[in-house]
């Protein structure tokens, strides 16, 4: 097998912001399936030389697989299954059905044989309540002979202009999975992805006239909100809002128990921005009294400013919520390509530690 170029397959794909990061690694994508029509839409428009199947991974059976492939070798199997049974944001439930989609991931990996597995995940993953769901995924790899690792990755720390923070988890056969070290220099700003913008003329995806705000309330609350800022606490209703323009709410009924929610936030200019979530307004222009368009927030997850989206502004801001931030994908991919097969040691895996540090994770291998 040449190790410089694997053939994958991506599952779960989405619009597939993984299968982009791992082809400007060099890795060849033969295969994306999901079942969101517009996702596979725009996958297809961006990987012309894959295939897109708008399907249920269950119905994904070894003659369909093999009908797809027509003989092709199959060297990685990469996805990352809808998350929100472990996710730390809603809330994590690990008798959620959709956590069976990790049994189908396994079984299309049983059927290809890949040198190489790997998923995407929340931290959630790594809570307590989870950890015999983790378990049991990883003694699903290890029965089929994979070595297994995860580590949490900070898209930030890999020329991501966001913050988002997921649990990459790798096996690989014969041999030890290999993590990318956190890239040198600056992290990449928000100001930089919008004067790279600026340079443009035409941009597919970039439609301002629709990022306007409808509330007429809220345009005039914004525009007393500085870059960075927004309303979380009533200390910040006072230092930025004039009375007239206050919100009409209690702010003692409203505990830190509770999700409280920033409202209008506008992104730093001077950072990366926070989590690109499915939803435009969670987040509002550093500058301008408007939300994002489709296009800043993809440049923000660092897809390339050619990567075209499909659907409604609904259906697009949710493959890329969705999606792996294509950069991270790529330092992944450029790591893999240096695994050496040969090595027999076996990974020490420790979900406690690891737990303990998911959100400042920086941490050495473990081998026995």
């Amino acid at each position: 097998m040449n190790k410089e170029s694997f053939n994958f397959i991506d599952l779960f794909s989405g619009c597939g912001g993984f299968s982009n990061g791992l082809e400007l690694a060099g890795h060849k994508c033969l295969l994306g399936v999901d079942i969101d029509k517009d996702a596979i839409e725009s996958f297809k428009v961006n990987h012309p030389n894959a295939q897109g199947h708008v399907m249920d991974i269950h119905k994904l059976t070894k003659p369909v697989l093999e009908k797809i492939l027509d003989g092709q070798q199959v060297d990685m199997v990469v996805g990352g299954p809808p998350c929100q049974g472990f996710s730390t944001v809603g809330r994590g439930d690990a008798e959620d059905t959709r956590n069976s989609l990790f049994k189908q991931f396994v079984r299309v990996v049983k059927i290809t044989q890949p040198k190489v597995v790997l998923f995407e995940n929340v931290t959630g993953i790594l809570a307590k309540k989870n950890e015999q769901t983790l378990k049991a995924i990883f003694k699903s790899f290890e029965r089929l002979g994979y070595n297994m690792d995860a580590r949490v990755m900070s898209a930030d720390e890999y020329n991501v202009p966001s913050k988002r923070r997921r649990t990459i988890i790798m096996g690989v056969k014969g041999g030890l999975p290999q993590y990318p070290e956190a890239a040198k220099g600056p992290k990449v700003t928000v100001d930089q992805v919008l004067k790279k913008l600026s340079k443009r003329k035409k941009v597919h995806n970039h439609e301002v006239e629709k990022a306007q705000l409808a509330n007429e309330l809220d345009k005039k609350r914004l525009k007393h909100i500085p870059a960075g800022a927004g309303i979380r606490y009533e200390r910040d209703e006072l230092k930025y809002l004039p009375k007239r323009l206050r919100f009409d709410v209690n702010w003692k009924e409203i505990s830190e128990g509770r999700f409280r929610q920033t409202k209008l936030q506008r992104l730093a200019l001077d950072a990366p921005a926070p989590t690109i979530l499915t939803s435009r307004t969670m987040y509002y222009h550093p500058v301008e009294c408007r939300y994002l368009t489709v296009r800043e927030a993809a440049l923000c997850q660092s897809f390339p400013m050619n990567f075209i989206f499909k659907g409604s502004q609904t259906a697009q801001f949710r493959q890329i919520g969705n999606a792996v931030p294509p950069l991270l994908a790529k330092h992944i991919g450029e790591e893999i390509k240096k695994i050496d097969f040969s090595k027999k040691q076996k990974v020490v895996f420790d979900r406690d530690k690891l737990a303990k540090s998911a959100f400042s994770y920086r941490e050495k291998r473990q081998y026995a």
